[in-house]
């Protein structure tokens, strides 16, 4: 079994979901010198999440930002709200999508369903690079 580890930043998104797959196989090409393994992803910001959801509709996207919105509304109800309105509904919505994904690799590649891929999903009105943390653990080719 071999372990690797890769740090990497997204480039800059303000609110809504965003697919990342592409941007992970740049920053993780290790990915195909695995026959089999899981590729671990990990936020290192308590206001965006990962999630794995549908890769081909664009309007899935927009769906799950507008749902988490209603689920977890803006609003002066909340205590903390240091860096404005959509602070705390960011940390909240964070703890429901999670901080994490794990994604199975198959010879050199993710096995993903079909129209399923990672997903950043950014929390905040204004941009932000968000660090990500890629593990992956398996055998090699």
């Amino acid at each position: 079994m071999s372990w690797e580890q890769v740090t990497f930043t997204l480039s800059p998104r303000n609110k809504g979901c965003y697919l990342i797959h592409d941007e992970v196989l740049k920053n993780v090409p290790q990915i195909k010198d695995y026959q089999i393994g899981i590729l671990h992803l990990f936020i290192k910001h308590t206001s965006a999440g990962l999630t794995l959801n549908e890769n081909y509709d664009p309007d899935v996207r927009t769906d799950m930002d507008k749902a988490l919105d209603r689920i977890v509304p803006e609003g002066d109800h909340y205590l903390h709200a240091d860096e404005g309105p959509d602070d705390m509904p960011s940390h909240v919505k964070s703890s429901i999508v999670g901080a994490s994904v794990s994604i199975p690799i198959t010879n050199g590649k993710l096995n993903t369903g079909t129209w399923q891929n990672p997903y950043l999903c950014e929390f905040r009105r204004y941009k932000h690079s968000r660090t990500i943390i890629a593990t992956i653990n398996g055998q090699k080719k």
